[in-house]
């Protein structure tokens, strides 16, 4: 990941954190991820291997995406010590964060590019509901 994508995702991570669109700890990230709460994954690179094969298991037969990011970050970005593993909430900030996530692959789940749309956002535009406009 460069570091301007780094930059980046750190400032919109916790601005999601502070929107309480962040569910955090390891059985609790699992359970959104199962739930299909989650729109990503994002996994400290120094987690366990056990840790890294349960997520990885579970993204995948989810379809979710699980990034690795770089030691500290999920910690830093959140201003919580401690945190390895991070999911995001469907919803328009979850789109925000794999638009940036776009270039880099996943460890696991889905690619941010093969993403669909999330049906769960509240998008109103006419041409999405289906409705044309007369002239």
């Amino acid at each position: 990941m460069t570091e301007q994508t780094l930059h980046q995702l750190r400032g919109f991570l916790g601005l999601c954190g502070r929107a309480g669109q962040v569910t955090m700890g390891q059985d609790a990230c699992v359970d959104a991820v199962r739930a299909e709460n989650a729109a990503l994954v994002l996994m400290d690179e120094s987690s366990a291997p056990t840790t890294r094969k349960r997520f990885s298991d579970s993204c995948a037969s989810h379809r979710v995406p699980l990034y690795s990011v770089p030691k500290g970050f999920i910690a830093q970005a959140l201003g919580k010590d401690g945190r390895m593993t991070v999911t995001v909430k469907r919803g328009r900030m979850a789109q925000k964060l794999l638009e940036l996530l776009r270039e880099e692959i996943p460890l696991s789940g889905i690619t941010a590019r093969e993403h669909e749309p999330d049906p769960h956002s509240h998008n109103l535009s006419a041409d999405n509901a289906g409705v044309q406009a007369e002239q």
